[in-house]
């Protein structure tokens, strides 16, 4: 008889915990797949060169949320996009840009484009592009790749880039755009 009462009890504490995480279930943030998903990993691929051949097809606006950024080679895509006439803003950790005096950071600044720093949160973990949000064919890059040497030479790292899905780049945009409400712009001095 206890050990029948002791198993309902499991049952119940079990059905309790699955409803409460279901619960939490926002159907809202279901969003289908569509498009073209295109992944690479470091050791191994070339995720750099994946990362700023997207940047050099951008037609409008690429946006980045980065928690580390050293990478000379994207900062120079984002620069000729900039160049371009392109809208090209950068989000960045506070901690980290403040941490890594890094060169690829000052030519953004150089250049004149607008970096913001996000100082509001542990950790502004995010590696996101958001590249032609609005467009029919918007593209999306993600994943744990950080925009530095680092990630490509020396990391274990995978990006994603995904074409073609607008409901999903929006959702991204608009979690950008939450962030540079009170991301702070990034002014360092020449001789930095």
């Amino acid at each position: 008889m206890i050990g029948l009462k002791r198993l309902r009890l499991g049952l119940l504490l079990t059905c309790l915990a699955l409803s409460a995480s279901a619960s939490g279930f926002d159907p809202s943030k279901v969003i289908p797949a569509t498009g073209t998903f295109e992944y690479a990993f470091t050791p191994g691929d070339d995720v750099a060169g994946l990362i700023v051949r997207t940047i050099d097809a951008a037609r409008s606006q690429v946006l980045v949320q980065a928690f580390s950024f050293t990478h000379r080679d994207i900062a120079d895509a984002l620069i000729r996009a900039h160049r371009r006439g392109l809208d090209v803003q950068i989000i960045a950790d506070l901690e980290q840009t403040d941490a890594i005096d890094s060169a690829a950071m000052q030519s953004l600044v150089d250049a004149g484009l607008p970096v913001f720093t996000d100082a509001d949160h542990s950790a502004a973990h995010n590696k996101v592009i958001v590249i032609d949000q609005g467009a029919k064919q918007p593209a999306l890059i993600t994943g744990s790749f950080n925009f530095t040497f680092a990630a490509q030479n020396r990391n274990a790292e995978n990006v994603l880039v995904l074409r073609g899905n607008p409901d999903l780049t929006r959702a991204f945009f608009e979690n950008w755009q939450r962030h540079r409400g009170h991301a702070l712009t990034l002014v360092r001095s020449q001789s930095r």
